[in-house]
């Protein structure tokens, strides 16, 4: 039996979120319903990072075991089969116990937001009419880098015990008419990205100290309240060094 990683990318706006739900038009849903109608045989995948509904990834990835052959036009014909707003980018064979979800060494996420009124960016990123401080945002951007415990940052009904992660970027930019935040890390919280987004837009507005924003990192410190639609959120790269590099 052969396992292979399948690397996707999505516009997120009309789908209930990456994994399979009874009765919801999801990612994997989808694919797994065109693998089965190229191969004619169905398959279960299992995804590296589980976005939420409306959020949008440019890579994610799945992993599947199968054991007849793959169609030799595959990638054409699984995209002529497939929705306009799923696309699958390639396929290839990795090593039996190579795992989508655990062996991803890190996760990029982008938040994009724009100010005045473009019908263009309409579920593609965030509309934001506020006037910000980008010092200030680059400020608490800095302070996540420094931080490593995130409890603060992760919805309150996710079954997790561990909220540590190490964060690799963090770092607010200006890309062309939008404002991007770009965060890395080893791993991500539920709704963490949209949290502390939210939180250090009210830095940006002013409505927000510096100080305050970095009691979000103290352990005895209450949950952030804040959070910003999934409109602006991209799941941009899935890193894999020693899989798909050969390293």
């Amino acid at each position: 039996m052969a396992r292979y990683f399948l690397e996707v990318a999505y516009k997120g706006t009309r789908f209930s979120g990456f994994q399979v739900q009874e009765n919801a038009i999801t990612i994997q849903g989808e694919i797994q319903k065109a693998f089965a109608t190229l191969q004619r045989q169905p398959v279960v995948l299992t995804g590296s990072s589980r976005t939420d509904a409306g959020v949008h990834a440019l890579q994610n990835y799945f992993h599947f075991d199968f054991d007849s052959p793959i169609n030799d036009q595959f990638l054409y014909k699984i995209n002529s089969i497939l929705p306009p707003d799923i696309s699958v980018i390639s396929l290839k064979e990795v090593a039996p116990s190579a795992h989508s979800r655990f062996d991803a060494a890190s996760r990029e996420y982008e938040y994009r937001i724009y100010s005045y009124k473009n019908p263009f960016y309409k579920g593609l990123a965030c509309y934001y009419p506020f006037k910000l401080d980008f010092e200030a945002l680059k400020e608490a951007a800095a302070i996540i880098k420094e931080n490593v415990n995130f409890a603060a940052f992760c919805k309150s009904n996710s079954q997790v015990s561990n909220y540590q992660c190490s964060i690799i970027k963090s770092q607010w930019l200006k890309r062309d008419d939008q404002l991007v935040y770009n965060i890395q890390a080893n791993r991500f919280l539920r709704g963490m990205v949209r949290m502390i987004t939210a939180t250090m837009l009210q830095v940006g507005r002013g409505k927000m100290t510096l100080h305050t924003f970095r009691n979000f990192f103290l352990s005895d410190f209450s949950p952030t309240t804040y959070s910003i639609s999934a409109e602006g959120l991209y799941l941009i790269r899935v890193d894999f060094p020693a899989i798909l590099t050969g390293h």
